[in-house]
C-alpha cells in the first residue's frame, strides 16, 4: 500500500501540473500587435494550456503539456475591442462573463453576432473576426483553439496601419518589435508584410446570418444523461454523435479536433469512479465542483480551470447546495465513453 506521504505527494504534484485558479490567472496586456491602438490597449490576454497565438515573449504559459487543442483567455473592460483577425485552426469561445460583440469582416462591415454568459460561438476558420465587450463590467472569454500548435493570426490591413503609429512591428516569425522602445529588427528577421487587399480576398466572407448554426446560446442546450456516468447531465456543444454514449451530435458537427459538452451536476451527487481516454479539461462556470483523484480532492469554483490525464481514475462530486455547471473539453473528434473503475 502506498504510503499515505507519498500518496499527499503525488496529489500536490498533479494539482501544481494540472490546477489553475482563476484568481491566479497571469495576463498579458502586450500579447499582439494592436496592443498600443487606443480602443485595445486594455484588453488582456491569458495561455492557460499550449503556447496559443500570442506575438509577446511577456505571456505567461500556465500549462505546457501539449493536449492537442489550446485553452486560453480574453479579459476586457467595457468598449475595449480585440481587433480583426484571421486563425488558422479552430477558434471557440465561451462566454463566462460580460456581453460581447463578435463582429465580422475585415472592416466589420459583415455585421456581428452578440453573445451573453454560458453561450458558445465557434468562428470558421479563414475569415475575418473580432470581438468588443459591450457590457458595462470587466468580461471574461475561455477560449479553445485547435492543435497543439495554432500557428498565427493573420491580421486585416488597417491593424498594421493603426500599429505603426505605436511603434510596433510584426515580424515573419510572429514576434513583436517595440521601436517605441528602442528596439530592432533583429539580423536575419524579417517584417511581416501588411495584409493586402489580395490577401482580404482569398479569405471567407461570412454574415452574422451565415453564422447562426456556429453559435448556441446557454438557453438552448439540450441535456442528456450520458451512459456510463447517468448521475450527470452532458449537452453535446462541439462534436458528432457519440453512440458509445448515448449522445447527439452538438450543434458544431465539423471536425475541431477536440469536442466540447456542458456539464450539470445536481447538488448531493457523487459519480462513480472513472477513466477517460482523452485529456478532459474542466472549465468551471458556476457552482463549486469537487474532483476526487489521486488519492486527493481538489475543490473548483467560478473560472476554475483543471485538466484529468488520460487514464487517471476520478470521479466528480457536488458537495454544495446550488447547480454546478462546466464546460469540458476532451481531446479527439471521436469520444468515447468513461470507463468506469469497479
Amino acid at each position: 500500500m502506498p504510503h499515505p506521504d507519498t500518496e499527499s505527494a503525488r496529489f500536490e504534484d498533479l494539482l501544481a501540473e494540472r490546477l489553475v485558479r482563476y484568481a491566479e490567472l497571469r495576463p498579458c496586456t502586450t500579447a499582439f500587435i494592436d496592443t498600443r491602438t487606443p480602443g485595445s490597449a486594455e484588453k488582456e490576454n491569458f495561455t492557460i494550456i499550449g503556447p496559443g497565438v500570442s506575438e509577446s515573449q511577456d505571456q505567461h504559459v500556465h500549462i505546457e503539456t501539449p493536449h492537442g487543442f489550446n485553452i486560453g483567455g480574453a479579459r476586457q473592460p467595457p468598449g475595449c475591442v480585440n481587433s480583426q483577425h484571421s486563425h488558422e485552426t479552430a477558434e471557440v469561445f465561451v462566454v463566462y462573463s460580460g456581453r460581447w460583440a463578435f463582429c465580422l469582416g475585415p472592416n466589420k462591415e459583415d455585421g456581428e453576432v452578440v453573445l451573453e454568459p454560458g453561450d458558445t460561438i465557434s468562428i470558421p476558420i479563414h475569415m475575418f473576426r473580432g470581438f468588443k465587450n459591450i457590457g458595462n463590467d470587466f468580461g471574461f472569454l475561455f477560449g479553445v483553439l485547435g492543435g497543439d500548435d495554432p500557428g498565427h493570426v493573420t491580421w486585416a490591413p488597417y491593424v498594421f496601419d493603426n500599429a505603426k503609429e505605436y511603434g510596433l512591428i510584426l515580424l515573419e516569425d510572429g514576434s513583436l518589435v517595440d521601436t517605441a522602445k528602442g528596439e530592432q529588427i533583429p539580423e536575419g528577421k524579417r517584417a511581416m508584410p501588411p495584409t493586402t487587399e489580395a490577401d482580404v480576398a482569398r479569405l471567407k466572407r461570412l454574415t452574422a446570418e451565415d453564422l447562426a448554426d456556429c453559435i448556441l446560446p446557454h438557453d438552448k442546450l439540450k441535456p442528456t444523461r450520458a451512459s456510463g456516468l447517468p448521475e450527470i447531465n452532458e449537452s453535446p456543444i462541439i462534436g458528432g454523435a457519440s453512440p458509445d454514449e448515448g449522445l447527439d451530435a452538438g450543434q458544431m458537427t465539423w471536425s475541431h479536433g477536440f469536442h466540447l459538452r456542458h456539464l450539470a451536476i445536481v447538488p448531493d451527487v457523487v459519480t462513480k469512479p472513472h477513466t477517460r481516454a482523452e485529456e478532459e479539461v474542466i472549465l468551471m462556470y458556476k457552482g463549486q465542483l469537487s474532483i476526487d483523484i489521486a488519492g486527493g480532492s481538489v475543490d473548483l469554483g467560478p473560472g476554475d480551470i483543471f485538466t484529468v490525464p488520460i487514464g487517471a481514475p476520478h470521479r466528480f462530486a457536488n458537495r454544495g447546495d446550488e447547480l454546478v455547471e462546466a464546460y469540458v473539453v476532451r481531446g479527439g473528434d471521436h469520444p468515447t465513453a468513461a470507463t468506469v473503475v469497479e
